[in-house]
């Protein structure tokens, strides 16, 4: 079978397409003739060993998949050969099929696009949990989300709407606040290039004080990170929750300060972490999204895709903050 593979560290001109010989399921195993699989920020910090997990190479990028079951392993109980599925593996989802711990399934409901299943996973998993469990959002808070036009950023627009809130998106373009307004966003903020100068960082904070309103921000969805976060973290209401999501920008150091004045809690959000320690809330967060998916109030929005020849593009275009919603690897393009 066909598949991308990482050799050695580096970024995505490092990664090679080859033959490798095929797989069959163990144990406890699924085998899934992957349909797609949506490319994600931890991919391009993987295979430069900068995430927190460092799988043994070679091996295939690619943490969030969709596809159909072809083969069932030995204990395998609830599923057979047929079924729709998606799964968030962490690693070797660039490739035609992969071997996948059953536990790990989701079943893909009928009607609903297996393209467009891959990139609900990671990007709305994280961010239900985010909000619901790590930010105890309610009908009236104000959330501002940093990165809004990314794949996270849309989901995070999304479902603070879906869950009653009023929503402030920050962007980098005047293109980015379009979409995140077309996604539900109220009102959008673009802010310039970072680094900043101690002006700019105070001007930017003065841009998300105006747009969340004089009581501030009750979440702040941080995306991106870098010179963003303390200009955000100046804008939260008292008591608000600042949730740490990722740090393309880099990673911020915060005055603590800021938190005592606030009365304000930093939380950190590790959706992989908490699916593996908590699979039955984690599992009642998924049907969660099935549902608002079902009834209209989210929707995965895929805005291109490439084929596996082509993946190490999408990836490339990821890392260098260029994706506008969710870039996905479609394998029969």
């Amino acid at each position: 079978m066909k598949a991308v593979l990482t050799k050695e560290v580096g970024g995505p001109e490092t990664l090679v397409v080859e033959q490798i010989d095929a797989v069959q399921p163990g144990k406890g195993e699924v085998l899934v003739d992957i349909a797609a699989c949506a490319i994600n920020f931890p991919d391009t910090l993987m295979i430069r060993d900068m995430y927190q997990f460092k799988p043994e190479r070679p091996y295939s990028p690619g943490g969030e998949i969709s596809g159909t079951i072809s083969a069932v392993g030995d204990g395998v109980e609830g599923w057979q050969v047929g079924d729709r599925v998606l799964a968030g593996i962490g690693s070797g989802g660039l490739r035609e099929q992969v071997a996948i711990d059953a536990a790990k399934l989701f079943k893909v409901p009928e009607g609903v696009d297996l393209v467009e299943a891959s990139a609900l996973l990671m990007t709305y998993g994280t961010m239900i949990h985010a909000l619901k469990d790590r930010g105890d959002i309610k009908p009236g808070d104000t959330v501002l989300v940093l990165g809004a036009a990314g794949g996270v950023g849309l989901a995070s627009i999304e479902l603070a709407k879906a869950y009653g809130a009023r929503v402030v998106a920050a962007v980098s373009s005047d293109e980015k606040a379009k979409v995140a307004k077309d996604a539900g966003a109220d009102e959008t903020v673009v802010y310039p290039r970072a680094p900043f100068d101690k002006d700019q960082s105070k001007a930017l904070a003065g841009a998300f004080k105006e747009a969340v309103g004089a009581n501030g921000a009750d979440i702040v969805v941080d995306i991106v990170g870098g010179d963003y976060s303390e200009p955000a973290l100046r804008s939260i209401a008292w008591e608000g929750r600042f949730l740490v999501i990722g740090f393309p920008a880099g990673i911020a150091k915060m005055p603590l300060n800021l938190t005592l004045l606030k009365s304000c809690d930093i939380r950190g959000v590790f959706w992989g972490a908490f699916a593996a320690r908590e699979p039955q809330r984690n599992a009642q967060n998924i049907a969660e999204l099935f549902e608002m998916w079902k009834d209209g109030k989210i929707a995965p929005q895929v805005s291109e895709t490439f084929n596996l020849d082509d993946a190490a593009r999408a990836i490339e275009k990821l890392e260098n903050r260029q994706a506008i919603g969710k870039l996905v690897v479609v394998m029969d393009k």
